[in-house]
């Protein structure tokens, strides 16, 4: 979907999830949301790909540890399809290296699978408008206890990345990877909101990213954040 919000206003929702209670208090949950319908369940990544060509859902809600083929490998396979569906992984865990994965493979965000019934439709409702469901804080939490093993090749890999930005592009992208709105960008470099969803869009392209997630997570790797 990359972010075009649905023409009728509904968002179409996959569960794929191995737990049948888990699949049924999501749709219980989701179901009450007037403009949330869940188009298809599945119990295995493997049936995400012919149910997503089928039923062409907004977003994947996307169990991590599932038995045959994980949510991780799913997810991985599904962002890099064309125009694939946004998806949010479902996990126990705040701080996990597959969750990190997960983000770097194109995953909008993650939701634990205790979060309040508001706010998963909250976050649901945000991540099917291609906005990111992650704070800064939890952004953060995931690099310091994960992502520290990539030593300092993954930063200078980083870094290399990074410098393929115009200097004004770098900016936007540091306050991206603060956890700025487009609003709060524009406010703080004094640009318009158009001129920074441009940038964005560039970074997007030149660096071979989907998501403002993944810009985040590439300036905490390169230590840009302090």
């Amino acid at each position: 979907m990359n972010g075009v919000p649905p023409a009728d206003g509904e968002i179409r929702v996959l569960v794929v999830d191995d737990d049948p209670l888990v699949r049924a208090g999501l749709a219980m949950i989701l179901g009450g949301a007037g403009d949330i319908r869940i188009v298809a369940e599945a119990d295995d990544g493997a049936r995400v790909p012919p149910l997503v060509a089928e039923h062409r859902p907004d977003l994947v809600l996307m169990d991590i540890r599932m038995p045959g083929v994980d949510g991780l490998t799913a997810t991985e396979r599904l962002r890099a399809a064309p125009s694939p569906p946004e998806v949010v992984v479902l996990t126990t865990f705040h701080a996990d290296a597959q969750v990190l994965r997960a983000l770097r493979a194109g995953a909008a965000g993650f939701l634990l699978k205790d979060t309040p019934p508001g706010e998963l439709v909250a976050a649901v409702r945000m991540a099917a408008r291609g906005e990111p469901i992650l704070s800064p804080a939890v952004t953060r939490q995931l690099i310091a206890h994960v992502a520290a093993a990539d030593g300092d090749g993954g930063r200078d890999r980083a870094r290399e990345r990074l410098a393929l930005l115009s200097d004004r592009e770098r900016e936007v992208a540091v306050a991206v990877g603060r956890g700025r709105s487009n609003a709060e960008i524009a406010g703080e470099l004094h640009m318009s909101v158009a001129t920074v969803k441009a940038h964005v869009s560039r970074m997007l392209t030149k660096l071979g990213l989907n998501n403002r997630v993944q810009i985040a997570l590439l300036v905490h790797d390169a230590g840009h954040l302090g």
